[in-house]
């Protein structure tokens, strides 16, 4: 056997073994949310699931089951129950065309037509087929945070080759484990932010987000592509859509990260309704449901820290929001999030201690010690391919930062390597790093304010 067979053959078993855990996972996805087959089974208003294939029906012109059960994202079985409901009360009719796979199409009837244009009027939805939202917390609930523990082999493991103090990493994962709000703070640049996205690679298991919960004859959009990352589901040929073992009404994906900061605003947290296309849209935490909600920069929105936290008061205590419809029509959905608040200013000038009470942890992210200083900087310096030098990371820590009395924070290293490099380009001498270069990447990083009496004060 030549080298190239040897190749095929390790090439092949790696697709096997890769179609194997695909295909496993897809059993499991059926086994907690098979697709329906009836449109009973769908457990959404009949009359909904009718006005949406009308409108599918009208959008399209012409199209057949298959088609049909593609953009809806139901079986075939239940989509030619549709059709047959249709075509009995004369709102559509065979196409007298067939299409290239040879099977036969519909077409809308003029009363079709104008019961789908009557549809769209009401609702301007147009996607796959929502779930009832009964059905979504039975789902939720399956994929709770609550089953998931954090260790501390697993943290440490995550965190191997990221410099963090252990005590901080032990009340992070300890924070984690309590499902409770958590609220951050600290300077900026002490790595809160990038410390709680990485957290979420503790949970690395798919959850099932629905494209969109019916809630009796409202449709509210849930999945957002900018949030949700789909798991890549095996290329069927469009088959897999047409009979499908799971519910193709909910889309496996990466537990949800949601990460919202000054731009964060009352409306985002409740349904939005488009008075123009006639469509609703959950709030971030619906979407962030079965993941992570982190809600930075408190203290930075255009609405007061006290809105923002008395709005999860009921959330944070029954594990349940309650929202309402531009109809005034009021519903409640599970909240299985885990909520965390981050803030670079004092805690007790965002909310009084009644509020932060309800907060299970508030973790301080402090200024570094210098021996995890030296560390970050010896470990950028080898990423850049730079030799290490004592001397130059003395200069900077005793002649520019304890000399100017600037705390030490995990972002100087990177950014003043950085800028010096920079400046070496332009010089022509690309990845020198001197100390005039540095000091030069000081002054340049630093707000400096001249007092009248000349003195240069450092922010």
């Amino acid at each position: 056997m030549n080298i190239e067979e040897i190749n095929i053959k390790e090439r092949n078993i790696e697709c096997s073994q890769e179609r194997q855990h695909i295909s496993e996972g897809m059993a499991d996805y059926a086994s907690i949310a098979p697709a329906p087959t009836t449109v009973k089974q769908t457990r959404v208003s009949v009359q909904l699931l009718k006005d949406l294939m009308l409108k599918h029906i009208y959008d399209a012109s012409v199209v057949s089951v298959k088609g049909l059960a593609e953009r809806m994202a139901l079986t075939g079985s239940v989509v030619d129950e549709l059709s047959h409901l249709l075509r009995d009360e004369a709102l559509v009719e065979l196409s007298s065309s067939l299409n290239g796979d040879g099977t036969l199409s519909f077409r809308l009837t003029e009363r079709g037509r104008f019961s789908a244009r009557d549809a769209n009027d009401r609702s301007g939805y147009l996607g796959p087929a929502p779930v009832a939202l009964e059905h979504y917390k039975e789902i939720s609930a399956h994929y709770s945070l609550s089953k998931h523990s954090v260790t501390q082999e697993g943290l440490t493991a995550l965190f191997e080759n990221f410099i963090i103090e252990d005590l901080l990493l032990d009340q992070l994962g300890a924070a984690f484990n309590s499902r409770k709000a958590i609220f951050i703070y600290g300077s900026a640049g002490t790595g809160k932010t990038y410390t709680i996205g990485k957290m979420m690679a503790l949970f690395q298991d798919a959850c099932l987000v629905p494209h969109a919960l019916s809630i009796k004859d409202t449709i509210v959009s849930v999945f957002d592509p900018q949030i949700h990352v789909p798991k890549i589901l095996p290329n069927t040929g469009g088959s897999l859509l047409y009979n499908r073992a799971h519910d193709a009404r909910y889309v496996p994906c990466q537990r949800p990260i949601v990460i919202t900061g000054g731009e964060l605003t009352a409306d985002l947290l409740e349904v939005q309704f488009d008075s123009q296309s006639k469509t609703s849209q959950a709030p971030l935490q619906l979407k962030a449901n079965n993941g992570i909600f982190f809600i930075d920069d408190i203290g930075r929105q255009s609405i007061s820290p006290a809105v923002i936290f008395n709005r999860w008061i009921v959330p944070m205590e029954e594990a349940r929001d309650f929202l309402s419809l531009a109809n005034g029509q009021h519903f409640e959905v599970p909240f299985d999030v885990q909520l965390v608040f981050s803030s670079n200013l004092n805690p007790l000038d965002l909310a009084d201690e009644a509020a932060l009470r309800r907060i299970g942890f508030k973790i301080k992210f402090e200024h570094i010690k210098p021996k995890a200083y030296r560390e970050i900087w010896g470990q950028y310096m080898e990423n850049k391919g730079i030799v290490f030098c004592e001397p130059l990371l003395d200069y900077v820590l005793n002649e520019l930062h304890f000399r100017e009395g600037v705390g030490l924070l995990p972002c100087h290293p990177r950014d003043l390597i950085h800028m010096a490099l920079t400046q070496a380009t332009y010089k022509g001498e690309p990845g020198l790093v001197t100390k005039e270069r540095l000091y030069w990447a000081w002054q340049n990083y630093f707000v400096r304010l001249e007092q009248s009496t000349n003195e240069v004060i450092i922010q």
